[in-house]
């Protein structure tokens, strides 16, 4: 169990959001908004609450409107990392590990959607993280209770809280989040270029270093129109 406080964390921004278009052909995806709030400013105004300091958001499409945007926030102290190329999750990553100091940080995406329920899930997992036997910690949420998720899901989880890729069942009963804690360890000396974290998570499943929580909030997915649509008109989200 973790006994230091994780400061620092990273927004994955830099996505072309293609699956939204046309509303990505002028607006960047974290700039979309869900309860008035573009989803950036849900992610960061969150991570600001719960008391990270440090946070390096990722860019590309559209990355000068993501820029101006930021601009106007004052915490936490955010840092840009342009992908003049686009280096999918892993890549975009590895890219930004000079700013974590060779210390565990938060991983968010920007298009998710995500009410804690009593407290908040970062300190979940803050709680949760052992350096020690740990190089990824990922947020689940329960399969039949995510809003605008239809697909067939991701991880079982076990008893001692790691995780055990779908394989070829045909249901899983936990979905990724897009929130976890990364230890920069799992990407060290990569070369920066394009390429998935996924494969790094099998590696650490296989070494018996990926672990789950689960999230007791409520959490949503916001991928495609759909899903945007449903999410936004969910009484939940519109109760904010």
């Amino acid at each position: 169990m973790s006994n230091n406080s994780i400061i620092q964390a990273m927004i994955l921004a830099a996505g072309e959001g293609r699956r939204l278009r046309p509303l990505t052909d002028h607006t960047p995806k974290p700039l979309i908004k869900i309860g008035g709030k573009t989803m950036l400013d849900h992610a960061l105004d969150k991570i600001d609450a719960y008391g990270v300091q440090r946070c390096v958001v990722n860019t590309h499409h559209l990355a000068d409107q993501i820029q101006a945007h930021l601009q106007r926030r004052r915490k936490p102290e955010i840092y840009i990392s342009h992908e003049p190329i686009l280096l999918d999750t892993g890549g975009g990553i590895a890219q930004a590990l000079p700013h974590f100091s060779g210390e565990p940080f938060f991983v968010l995406n920007a298009d998710i959607w995500w009410r804690d329920a009593q407290h908040s899930c970062l300190q979940h997992l803050n709680e949760m993280w052992d350096s020690e036997k740990m190089d990824a910690l990922l947020l689940l949420m329960p399969r039949e209770k995510a809003m605008g998720y239809s697909g067939v899901g991701d991880y079982f989880l076990t008893a001692s809280g790691k995780l055990k890729y779908r394989g070829k069942e045909e249901m899983r009963p936990y979905i990724f989040t897009g929130i976890r804690i990364l230890h920069p360890r799992l990407l060290e000396g990569e070369k920066i270029q394009p390429f998935s974290i996924v494969p790094f998570f099998h590696k650490a499943e296989s070494n018996g270093r990926l672990y789950g929580l689960v999230f007791d909030g409520e959490w949503g997915d916001i991928g495609t129109l759909e899903s945007l649509k449903a999410i936004s008109s969910d009484k939940r989200v519109k109760s904010l």
